[in-house]
């Protein structure tokens, strides 16, 4: 199992841990696949009625996809398989609380989860950014979910500088990615009582005001979704290529945090 659920039935509230510290709890396919069966679990389970997300150790909530991952792409121009896609709460029709407990490194992929997140507690330790372009890679799901959290040139700027620039808990505090900033270990019990309070009061009338929040971005953020798959398939490098830029990552200037 690559990832850990806690259910407290006391304080209707579920830990979700990913569970690859040796990775940064990077995602694999096996990974992907646990994350979609636990939301759609907690859909019918009464007695979570909020949840936490959080990364195991302290180096990393999550660095997205997992590098030694190989997913067969359909022939066709106009289809992909993305393994991310469907890894957040959202995706699988949960509209439970979620609140994202970020310790240590969040990047690339994890930008789906932190995206499906109602909010976000962050470690003082925390950073985030996104590697896409100094690999090759086109930043459309991620820049997306984030266009949605963060103003426009603070996410343009996040997307385009790759792994030159990292943004700090209390920068992504200032900016309103995050909610609330906490010693590393208060993190998860901060967490924990807004997930509890949210759990205390009756579901259905959380539920549908999560609903409602979402109802106001939902049709933009489809639509813009739509587009990823064409924008990927014409702007990255090939995988041989991507391969060289991420081998060579060690020569690169260490990344400015600000």
């Amino acid at each position: 199992m690559t990832v850990r659920v806690e259910r407290d039935k006391t304080t209707g509230v579920a830990v979700v841990t990913l569970d690859r510290e040796h990775r940064h709890n990077a995602v694999d396919l096996a990974t992907a696949a646990e994350l979609s069966s636990t939301w759609r679990e907690f859909r019918f389970d009464e007695d979570v009625r909020a949840v936490v997300l959080t990364g195991a150790g302290a180096a990393a909530f999550c660095t997205g996809v997992d590098r030694s991952v190989e997913v067969p792409q359909p022939a066709s121009p106009y289809a992909m398989d993305d393994p991310l896609i469907a890894i957040g709460p959202k995706a699988a029709d949960l509209w439970k609380p979620v609140v994202a407990a970020v310790n240590g490194m969040a990047c690339g992929g994890a930008f789906y989860l932190l995206g499906e997140s109602e909010f976000i507690v962050s470690s003082s330790t925390a950073t985030y950014f996104d590697p896409h372009t100094s690999y090759g890679m086109v930043s459309a799901y991620e820049a997306v979910y984030m266009a949605q959290r963060m103003p426009f040139g603070e996410v343009a700027r996040m997307s385009l500088m790759g792994t030159a620039e990292r943004l700090s808990a209390r920068r992504a505090y200032e900016i309103g990615l995050v909610s609330e900033v906490t010693a590393p270990e208060e993190l998860l019990p901060a967490a924990l009582r807004s997930a509890e309070i949210l759990a205390g009061h009756p579901t259905e009338a959380v539920q549908g005001t999560v609903r409602a929040l979402w109802s106001a971005k939902r049709a933009a953020l489809h639509q813009a979704l739509d587009q990823a798959p064409a924008l990927i398939t014409l702007g990255n490098l090939p995988p041989e290529r991507q391969a060289a830029l991420f081998t060579d990552r060690r020569s690169a200037p260490e990344p400015r945090v600000r």
